[in-house]
């Protein structure tokens, strides 16, 4: 189940990120803003973000410090501090790249160009099941990453990062697959992350062994 957010800012409790039980209620630290967002069971944001028209997936959460917007992430979705996701651009093409051309409104300057936003918008990222985003990570707009892969502190990622690859640098480039390819073909049949709450607690334990998890739950 979805909840959806309109509008939410709060200054918090001062609790820090994995220090609260979590519900079907998505948690919320200080100093977060959320504007027309969905969140699904177990999500958690952490202090000092920014989350606008975006969706979490069940258990996902980010550190704190992030700024989200126009983008999908899947379930179990790890982001660390300081990930932004889809993050603002310039018009190189015009006279000047100051955003008076398109927040006119700040200037006195008339009503803001919503064709410039809507450009981001019909440009969202998104991010599958089972990700990592270490610190820092930048994402550009339009971009994915897919399901199970890892994306390393500090990487700009400007072009899609395909599952269960690990992406490094500036600008990030795959590295080295997290698994071999008949595990990662296994894991995507199996898609734990669609399983209920009470059949990940009982099959908790089984997920340390790649290999048995596999055998036992992959496709026959």
């Amino acid at each position: 189940m979805m909840i959806h957010v309109t509008h939410f800012s709060n200054i918090g409790d001062g609790t820090h990120i994995g220090m609260k039980a979590l519900g079907e209620e998505p948690a919320f630290h200080s100093n977060v803003v959320v504007h027309d967002s969905h969140f699904g069971a177990y999500t958690e944001i952490g202090a000092n973000s920014s989350i606008v028209e975006t969706t979490f997936g069940d258990y996902s959460y980010t550190a704190g410090d992030n700024q989200i917007i126009y983008s999908e992430i899947g379930k179990f979705s790890n982001i660390a501090s300081h990930v932004r996701i889809n993050p603002g651009n310039h018009p190189m093409e015009r006279v000047t790249l100051h955003h008076m051309t398109y927040r006119r409104k700040l200037y006195g300057f008339g009503e803001d160009d919503q064709d410039f936003f809507q450009w981001r918008r019909d440009h969202k990222c998104t991010i599958g099941h089972d990700t990592w985003l270490g610190h820092g990570v930048l994402v550009m707009p339009g971009v994915s990453i897919g399901n199970g892969a890892v994306v390393g502190s500090g990487a700009v990622v400007t072009k899609d990062v395909p599952p269960y690859m690990i992406a490094v640098g500036v600008p990030a480039k795959i590295v080295r697959p997290r698994f071999p390819e008949r595990i990662a073909e296994a894991l995507l049949g199996i898609a734990w992350w669609d399983w209920d709450h009470a059949t990940l607690g009982a099959r908790l334990d089984e997920m340390n062994d790649v290999e048995a998890f596999i055998k036992k739950y992959g496709q026959r």
